[in-house]
């Protein structure tokens, strides 16, 4: 009886202490996007739920510009409390290292991963004008008029940029890059035929798609998506090795405290596995997509390496 009376009253002392962690005002999630899109989407989605789950205020505040640095640099020199959390975008996090030379945060020493949200494979969109059908034509199309076809991303040094830049490493072809300033002017040309591929997120085209005012070749990811059933995997038709995703993440200032940090992971995690947050990411086109803090840890330093080889050999720069 005195055994398990300690053993209730251990774990109530250790439950108390773990709840004390949370910091005593609200936790704001700083998201390096404008409202709307997959980033902040996704931060609304998870802060919401996890408000609940924790008990506590959970706030989303927009800090876009200088390609995410604004809000990588607000949350890198913000206290280790719990307070203040990053919202990461994959193409931020992972390609600006290698982008630029003077970055004023590091990927690694800056941040603690908590945990991944989110995740949106790419698609490999057409327009209507190209006489291709499927991806298999599409690159017999670009070898066969190298430099005659043009591509759209959402910027330099975006992940539609660096992406289709490594499509065009393991394809041996050829377009001509058009950089837009996010997706809406890029998907508004590409609609217009005046650039003929992209390769982005699902939400950016997958309503054009069902519409047949784009035509989708395939999806660069292990699995078709749920949205667009008929369309293969990169794979399927015939390019396996074309794998593109990107990915939203929650990132607390480094030296946040481990038992902190185990906390707001756990309800995410939870948080990730409401109903509402399934159908809010679907809706949206994106996969919910849990890891822990160790895993996103392990997620990230294999990209940044991956990245800076890619963006190298393309020769990528923000200029």
């Amino acid at each position: 009886m005195f055994r398990k009376l300690a053993c209730s009253m251990l774990l109530l002392t250790s439950a108390a202490a773990f709840a004390q962690a949370l910091p005593s005002r609200p936790i704001t999630l700083i998201v390096p996007n404008p409202p709307g899109g997959v980033v902040d989407t996704a931060a609304r989605v998870v802060g919401q739920s996890l408000g609940q789950i924790l008990k506590h205020t959970v706030v989303v505040d927009n800090r876009p510009g200088g390609s995410g640095n604004i809000a990588y640099q607000m949350v890198a020199r913000s206290a280790p409390d719990g307070a203040t959390l990053l919202v990461s975008y994959s193409a931020y996090h992972t390609a600006n290292p290698a982008l630029m030379p003077q970055l004023p945060w590091d990927p690694i020493k800056d941040f603690t991963p908590v945990a991944l949200l989110v995740a949106a494979t790419n698609v490999v969109a057409v327009h209507p004008s190209l006489p291709v059908n499927t991806l298999a034509e599409l690159i017999a199309y670009l070898k066969k008029n190298p430099g005659k076809v043009n591509y759209a991303s959402q910027g330099n040094g975006s992940l539609s940029h660096i992406g289709t830049e490594l499509f065009k490493q393991q394809t041996g072809t050829d377009m001509v890059h058009v950089p837009y300033k996010g997706s809406g002017q890029a998907i508004a040309d590409v609609l217009a035929g005046q650039v003929q591929v992209f390769i982005t997120t699902p939400p950016s085209v997958m309503q054009h798609v069902q519409s047949g005012k784009l035509k989708a070749l395939a999806i660069a990811g292990k699995s078709r998506h749920p949205m667009m059933p008929t369309i293969p995997t990169t794979a399927e038709a015939g390019l396996p090795d074309f794998m593109l995703e990107a990915w939203v993440a929650l990132f607390a200032p480094a030296g946040t405290p481990p038992a902190l940090v185990e906390q707001l992971s756990n309800g995410v995690k939870i948080a990730l596995e409401t109903p509402e947050a399934k159908k809010q990411a679907a809706a949206q086109g994106v996969e919910v997509r849990y890891l822990n803090p160790v895993a996103l840890g392990g997620l990230l330093n294999k990209e940044l390496g991956y990245w800076r080889t890619v963006i190298k050999k393309a020769n990528i720069t923000l200029d």
